[in-house]
């Protein structure tokens, strides 16, 4: 079936209007992840306020270099790896 994007909007207004003051927020907080869930998902985000360590800022370079190589490890190692897979 083929719905009309107007009257879905206006429907959606008047369910919103509909709702209990307490539910309204969820609501919104929804809507706005859906417009820009990339934004929304990163102001939530909490700031790391650890310093990296020589050793850990030194992993992630010989990672990040692995992956330009193309060195990446296939899934179903990883589960073997840790057991989650034979």
């Amino acid at each position: 079936m083929n719905r009309d994007p107007k009257s879905e909007r206006q429907k959606a207004h008047a369910l919103l209007d509909l709702l209990p003051d307490e539910k309204v927020t969820a609501v919104s907080i929804l809507l706005e992840a859906m417009v820009e869930p990339a934004s929304q998902s990163l102001t939530d985000v909490p700031t790391e306020d650890e310093e990296l360590t020589p050793e850990t800022a030194a992993a992630l370079e010989r990672a990040r270099n692995s992956l330009r190589k193309g060195e990446e490890i296939p899934h179903d190692q990883v589960l073997r790896e840790y057991g989650l897979k034979k």
